[in-house]
């Protein structure tokens, strides 16, 4: 009896195995849908834009994007975690609805138990951008220049929970410094007025910092990410300008609902990898001012799990209350 029971358990597991091998080798028999959190537009509608052409032209099968923006991306996410796990409703995920907003909203969905993590697509940094008239030509000058004006400053960001609000608390606990928050709607106002002198500093994404930087209305200190960009490689990081610990990315990866075969997420990552090696396609991602990456899933899967510990962190540091 026994040893029916396990030649009968052997043979359910190889049928399950062959069963998800055969799905993966078949995928994909129908169009797949890739769902986007955000209004058509900006850089994470073009992210899925990209993938769905690409896919389509890979697979010979036909790829759409479907628009679910709404509730800081809460819509979209709790959509995927609903649909069947086969690979035909993929999500394009945003770090923020990841690893900041639960740690902020009560959510229905677990970042790391919900979704099966395919690849992280592209990454972007932050840079910190002081006005063109503070005294302070480097991080180290910087610190010095806040230490010494304890409470007096204030820094802006693109709203309370926002990527740079929190980016600028986790490195003021760091350096241990004070500044006062100012909240703007959007990054674009916060930096205008750096630009136009209101406020002296804050953490700006990369890609509009950039060409103000360019234009001397600002100065670039230092960028968030572990490694220098190639846009900009005379401004350091801030890791290796006294801060270790220090690397704070926002990015775009591609997920699925949970417990989706292996074997079709490998596949669907596999695609990724060999996209972000095509040139042109590398290059259409650096118009969008981000760094392409297409990991492997376990590679994402440890990414992620880091991320939503450094954002715990930030989320303490800036004193946000869990609603």
């Amino acid at each position: 009896m026994r040893l029916w029971l396990l030649a009968n358990l052997t043979g359910c597991l190889l049928s399950a195995a062959a069963n998800a091998q055969s799905s993966a080798t078949s995928f994909p028999a129908k169009p797949v849908t890739i769902v986007v959190p955000a209004s058509p537009g900006g850089v994470t509608d073009a992210l899925g834009r990209m993938l769905a052409q690409r896919f389509t032209e890979a697979w010979g099968q036909q790829v759409i994007v479907e628009n679910r923006p709404g509730a800081n991306n809460q819509i979209a996410a709790e959509y995927v975690t609903k649909a069947a796990p086969d690979g035909y409703t993929l999500f394009i995920a945003a770090l923020p609805v990841m690893a900041i907003v639960p740690a902020i909203n009560k959510v229905r969905y677990d970042a790391r138990k919900s979704f099966a993590p395919i690849s992280n697509i592209a990454t972007n940094a932050f840079v910190l951008v002081v006005n063109k008239d503070l005294p302070a030509t480097t991080l180290h000058e910087f610190v010095d220049y806040v230490g010494a004006r304890k409470g007096q400053l204030a820094y802006g960001s693109a709203g309370i929970g926002s990527l740079n609000h929190l980016s600028m608390a986790l490195f003021l606990k760091q350096a241990g410094l004070e500044m006062t928050h100012v909240p703007y709607k959007g990054n674009a106002p916060a930096l205008s007025d750096v630009v136009a002198g209101h406020i002296p500093a804050m953490f700006s994404n990369f890609s509009d910092a950039l060409p103000q930087a360019n234009a001397g209305n600002v100065r670039m200190l230092a960028l968030s990410s572990e490694k220098r960009s190639p846009l900009a490689r005379q401004v350091p990081t801030v890791a290796e300008s006294g801060f270790p610990k220090f690397n704070v990315l926002t990015w775009n990866g591609l997920m699925a609902p949970a417990d989706t075969p292996r074997p079709v997420v490998d596949r669907i990552a596999a695609e990724i990898a060999e996209a972000v090696k095509d040139p042109k396609f590398s290059a259409r991602l650096s118009e969008f001012g981000v760094d392409p990456l297409g990991n492997s899933p376990a590679e994402y899967g440890a990414m992620l799990a880091a991320d939503i510990a450094t954002w715990t962190e930030a989320v303490e540091a800036a004193g946000v209350k869990q609603q």
